[in-house]
């Protein structure tokens, strides 16, 4: 998700709404929503350069504020052009900002990275041109498939896709309906979590991501030689199915290890779901070989349960950490030791002896 899907969604949206611009948009309501036609234009307008705004400005701790006057716009044709405009400013702030740059947005971690405002961007264009079509009766609006399904996956990574990516994502935001699933009556972006180390960065995957990870990709990380290892893949694997089902929860799931001084992912580390009803939550961590034996597991391991904590303080939806590393395994041990976790059995696992410790971390007293 990048510039160029930014400019596949505004020329899509201007392509429908050129057709348009004889029809009255001051005096027509925008489908569901309070703004006229004009005002919905005026918007996507606003958000566009004040995602490029919050990009380029390294925005950390308020919005910047950006807004768009269009006054001196004589005609409909002209505010397309001003979205236009403001598109292309947004796909070359995201095309030119570093991977690694974060800027201030308040849903729901208070930052989102390049990936994050193109795919909000996208998401605004496209919603608001299917407002604008209904409110003028014309032909329903039909997005891209492609950009549907990627936004989702981004940014609506608790919503199960289904069958029809455009249809999912007007009902995750309101606009239509769908059989088996409540009417949704308030939303908000989900962009994936970080969980800031000393020396590494926990980077929260999403479901795209993690569908190309388990595929054999990178999921848009630059990777230390030999990585991502088979376990990564396979945990990935893991998010992609919850996700699909249904019951992925963004914060409780995969997290890849980055490293600070030269951007490059060594590992990942992650839950096996949300907590259950006794507030436990099983972790699962693995390094690539070339970064083993430096105390970038345990380091990771700390910082995930120190969020854990404050999450606990703050929600109390979680009490415990619990992992099981094999007894043959005497290194992963040692991450766990490390990081606070007690061993609560010794015969874990299948059969009368099992091969496995089990060990947990209590975060409540």
């Amino acid at each position: 998700m990048g510039g160029e899907q930014v400019l596949e969604a505004v020329g899509h949206s201007v392509a429908v709404l050129r057709g348009a611009v004889d029809r009255d948009w001051v005096g027509t309501k925008a489908g569901r929503l309070d703004w006229n036609c004009r005002e919905t234009a005026d918007h996507v307008s606003s958000d566009l350069i004040a995602y490029a705004g919050q990009l380029a400005g390294r925005a950390q701790s308020a919005y910047v504020p950006f807004l768009i006057d269009t006054a001196e716009c004589e005609d409909n044709a002209d505010l397309l052009h001003v979205i236009e405009t403001t598109g292309a400013l947004l796909a070359a702030t995201v095309t030119t900002t570093p991977a690694d740059v974060r800027a201030f947005h308040p849903y729901p971690f208070r930052f989102a990275d390049r990936e994050g405002f193109a795919a909000m961007g996208v998401t605004e264009v496209l919603l608001h041109t299917h407002d604008i079509v209904e409110g003028l009766g014309l032909t329903p609006y039909e997005a891209p498939r492609d950009l549907c399904e990627s936004v989702l996956a981004r940014l609506f990574p608790h919503v199960r896709p289904g069958d029809d990516p455009w249809t999912t994502l007007l009902w995750a935001t309101g606009r239509a309906d769908l059989p088996g699933r409540a009417p949704v009556t308030g939303w908000k972006w989900n962009n994936p979590l970080h969980i800031d180390a000393d020396r590494i960065v926990l980077k929260g995957v999403h479901p795209a991501a993690a569908a190309d990870l388990a595929e054999g990709g990178t999921g848009g990380f630059d990777w230390i030689v030999g990585g991502p290892v088979d376990g990564t893949r396979v945990g990935a694997g893991l998010v992609f199915q919850a996700y699909e089902a249904g019951v992925h929860r963004p914060e409780w799931g995969m997290y890849v290890l980055v490293r600070k001084e030269d951007g490059l992912a060594v590992g990942a580390l992650g839950y096996h779901g949300a907590p259950d009803e006794e507030g436990r939550v099983e972790i699962g961590y693995d390094l690539v070989e070339g970064a083993r034996g430096r105390g970038y597991a345990t380091e990771a391991l700390r910082a995930l349960a120190d969020w854990a904590r404050e999450r606990a303080r703050e929600q109390g939806d979680v009490q415990c950490l619990f992992a099981v590393v094999d007894k043959v395994n005497t290194p992963s041990q040692g991450v766990v030791t490390r990081a606070g976790f007690e061993q609560v059995s010794d015969d874990w696992g299948d059969g009368e002896d099992g091969e496995q410790f089990a060990y947990e971390l209590r975060l409540r007293a």
